[in-house]
């Protein structure tokens, strides 16, 4: 499993809290992937720049798909832009993959067999794994989760503070690549979150005229 398939399934838990939005996922399993990246040698961070590297990508199909899809020419492409160019439509390709591989069920919410059916991670070892890792506050895991509004941290719409455990400058996430990433991650989401209030607002507006408030 990687940090990204390990994040959907605590994204996905019914313990996880308030549900997460498909878009700030996405950003944050592009994030995901990228750290396991780095992590494996197969790209580098130069100032936000990510340079590709000769190391091979984890054996996982999705990693493998975004290590593909690398810039691999000067001026290189910056985490800001990977996130959004590789986090397009990224949640639903990782249920789509995980539900083909039986790390996700459908179940029917409340009592009634017409309910509304949702996702949620399947016993598997790689729950058992990926809770594990949550338990354990893995820095990363925990990270990536905060700036999604995962957990204990603050909602992702919440200005950072700076000393908000689980964002990017926690201790134990001493990686200055992955940390960047993190941070990178956590603009990305608020970026998305304002450009939705913004367009709401807008909504709003636009119905107030129709109906001549």
């Amino acid at each position: 499993m990687t940090t990204a398939k390990d994040l959907f399934i605590i994204a996905m838990d019914p313990g996880a809290g308030q549900p997460v939005g498909q878009g700030d996922l996405s950003l944050a399993l592009a994030g995901a992937e990228l750290i396991d990246l780095i992590a494996a040698g197969a790209v580098a961070v130069d100032n936000d720049r990510i340079v590709p590297q000769g190391s091979p990508a984890p054996d996982d199909r999705l990693v493998t798909e975004a290590a593909s899809g690398l810039t691999r020419q000067a001026p290189y492409e910056t985490i800001e832009d990977w996130l959004w160019r590789r986090g397009r439509d990224l949640s639903a390709a990782y249920q789509a993959a995980l539900e083909e591989d039986g790390e996700l069920i459908r179940r029917r919410s409340g009592a009634s067999p017409f309910g509304a059916r949702r996702v949620e991670p399947a016993d598997t070892p790689a729950r058992r794994r990926a809770v594990s890792r949550w338990e354990e506050k893995e820095p990363v895991l925990g990270a990536l989760a905060a700036a999604v509004g995962i957990g204990d941290a603050e909602p992702s719409d919440a200005e950072p503070s700076g000393d908000e455990p689980g964002l990017a400058d926690e201790p134990g996430l001493a990686d200055e690549a992955a940390t960047a990433v993190v941070a990178a991650v956590h603009d990305a989401v608020m970026e998305l979150e304002a450009v939705r209030q913004r367009r709401s607002i807008e909504s709003a507006a636009f119905a107030n005229l129709w109906r001549g408030v």
